[in-house]
């Protein structure tokens, strides 16, 4: 990703000054023209090797990676990011292990000898060996491949491989299919024709945009809600991971954006439609920007037919097979397979790093795997929340967790690459956060900012081992400013479907998974009797429920909220009864439902509440003077 600028500018130069270009006429357009060639089979190969390189060896496995990218380069005249994406992760690879072999036994002073003669010597080694093995073979797998597209083409089976892009595309495999083989395939085709549909079959925004609208009306809850904001970042910001949790809620939806990009490129086919280069993010802009000239009407229609027909089979499914399920988890879902296909280890556990003085804070990195979509997006997000509050003196920047700069403050990632964020900068205080998207930790960093510029106390949070002990109820004065509802949040905080809130220091959830039933703190506050409304029936017995079991195996770094959430049925029913002893002592009112309608606790259908709703209160109503007794009498 971080090269994919690279390939745009060599786009932009082929669409605009090759001879058919838009100013293919003018005077120094021949001159210009001359770039194309040399960015193709030389800058754009030796930047994937470097890149490559880079991440597996540092700076010396890029040098190294890049070498061994030349040499598969002078082996053939066929373009080779093939050979480019095998030689630079196997030069940092070999510069790596030599390191490690040799650690411990470079004698003092030859230490500069020894890592340039090793780059020089290890690169040189695999440039030839590049040339007569790893490049010819990455020639004929580049035949094969061809060949086969070529196949698909000549038998009009082309819009067929959406079938596998589409599920790849979730499954966060769709770079290895769009930059491994649809990219130099396609280049190749670029380069002769002036264009490749090769390279809007897995970046058409089409297909998302569809599935995500089809959500905006057949939705429900939080997801209808959400998925507009979600379709304009997919469709012009070309962040297409957005709409990946949307689909793993209701898999069969992905056959809205499958046979929709079926749709679209069997358009695009009969029509011509294509582009001069890879369009990276795959947004309308990108798309627009790398059309050639005469081909606009055929993208426009192949990305409108596509989005048109996933919208309609979306929608379908939607209203008859969709779940009800939790936007939360899906999320959570799709950043393991992000994590899975990176070969990274889903985190368990997240880490908050150092303490730091919040006073002091000047610097705030946003860290995503790329330091390009998610972190970017998240970025300008803060940076709006911190101008409207009048935050002023405070850097807001995004960057690859591989590259936090050292001389940063505060670090917001997401959960799984905490650890990796604590790794790469010791010195910050890590915020971890499950979606970048309206994470509610915003409010609460901006609300701490706030109150140490007006010489409050806003204490770093530590570690979960120096943090109060978890798992009992807390009743907290309610402030008279509190400008982003921290304390409602908290309150509010259903253990898994909402993030940990923190205030000041200390980590919140709803209070009910402790005392979900506060009769007590009424009687400790100097009350000598109580009036009780209940949710539930009289006859109500809570079992142990498996979201209970689930919820105590999630919390791993507070183990007394895990025995809170293990015994919680078995609590809730002891409180009942004690409150129904305290009724028949006279010291309590309980009045309950005489029936819930079936009503759960994440009820949406609102024929169900009203009904529920009217139900309570006539209930009231028939209880009035019960309650004026109780209160009047001696």
């Amino acid at each position: 990703m971080p090269n994919i600028g690279a390939f745009i500018a060599w786009g932009l130069i082929a669409a605009l000054f090759i001879p058919d270009g838009w100013l293919g006429k003018w005077g120094p357009a021949e001159t210009i023209n001359k770039m194309v060639g040399p960015m193709l089979s030389y800058l754009l190969p030796i930047l994937i090797g470097y890149t490559g390189g880079k991440v597996v060896g540092g700076q010396k496995g890029a040098v190294t990676g890049a070498l061994a990218t030349l040499g598969a380069i002078a082996s053939t005249s066929s373009t080779m990011f093939i050979g480019a994406m095998i030689c630079g992760p196997l030069g940092g690879w070999c510069i790596k292990k030599f390191d490690q072999k040799m650690e411990g036994h470079i004698p003092a002073g030859f230490e500069m000898v020894v890592n340039n003669f090793s780059v020089g010597i290890i690169g040189g080694i695999l440039a030839v060996l590049s040339i007569f093995a790893i490049g010819p073979a990455c020639v004929k797998i580049t035949d094969l491949l061809g060949t086969g597209v070529q196949f698909l083409v000549d038998h009009s089976l082309l819009p067929f491989t959406a079938v596998l892009v589409e599920p790849a595309k979730v499954l966060f495999l769709n770079n290895a299919i769009n930059h491994g083989v649809f990219t130099p395939i396609g280049t190749a085709e670029a380069l002769e024709a002036g264009k490749s549909i090769l390279f809007m079959i897995e970046s058409n925004p089409g297909p998302g945009l569809g599935l995500l609208l089809a959500y905006c009306v057949a939705g429900k809850g939080e997801t209808r809600s959400s998925a507009g904001a979600a379709a304009f970042i997919q469709f012009v910001g070309g962040i297409h991971e957005i709409y990946f949790p949307y689909v793993l809620m209701n898999p069969i939806v992905i056959l809205g954006p499958m046979i929709g990009n079926i749709a679209g490129i069997f358009t695009l086919s009969i029509l011509g439609g294509g582009l001069v280069a890879a369009a990276s993010p795959g947004s309308i802009i990108a798309e627009m920007l790398m059309t050639p000239k005469g081909g606009y009407f055929a993208n426009i229609v192949g990305i409108a037919v596509a989005g048109a027909v996933s919208f309609a089979i979306s929608v379908f499914l939607l209203k008859f097979f969709g779940k009800d399920a939790s936007l939360a988890e899906a999320q959570a879902q799709v950043a393991a397979s992000k994590a899975a296909s990176k070969g990274q280890a889903p985190a368990v556990e997240s880490t908050t790093g150092a303490e730091v003085d919040i006073k002091s804070v000047k610097k705030i990195v946003f860290a995503c795997d790329a330091g390009m979509g998610s972190s970017a997006m998240g970025a300008t997000m803060l940076r709006n929340k911190l101008k409207d509050a009048g935050i002023t003196g405070i850097e807001v920047i995004h960057h690859p967790v591989s590259e936090i700069p050292g001389d940063c403050q505060i670090v917001v990632t997401h959960h799984e690459l905490s650890g990796r964020a604590a790794q790469r900068a010791p010195q910050a205080r890590i915020i971890p956060i499950k979606n970048f998207m309206g994470a509610p930790e915003y409010n609460t960093l901006v609300q701490e900012l706030l109150d140490a510029r007006k010489g409050g106390s806003a204490p770093a949070p530590a570690a979960a081992a120096e943090e109060k002990p978890a798992g009992e109820a807390e009743y907290l004065p309610v402030p008279r400013r509190d400008e982003h509802n921290l304390l409602l949040q908290a309150t509010c905080a259903i253990p898994l479907m909402f993030p940990v809130i923190r205030i000041g220091r200390q980590p919140y959830l709803d209070r009910g998974c402790a005392d979900a039933i506060p009769w007590r703190r009424a009687f400790r506050e100097g009350c000598d009797r109580v009036v009780v409304v209940l949710t539930r029936e009289r006859d109500y017995y809570k079992k142990p429920g498996r979201s209970d079991q689930v919820a105590a195996r999630a919390f791993k770094r507070y183990p007394n909220f895990q025995e809170t959430m293990r015994t919680r049925s078995e609590r809730y029913n002891a409180c009942r009864e004690a409150l129904f002893g305290l009724e028949r002592q006279g010291r309590a009112l309980v009045i309950a439902p005489k029936d819930t309608l079936g009503c759960s606790r994440t009820e949406k259908d609102l024929d169900t509440l009203r009904a529920l709703w009217q139900e309570g209160y006539f209930d009231g109503r028939r209880e009035l003077d019960r309650i004026r007794e109780f209160w009047t009498q001696e």
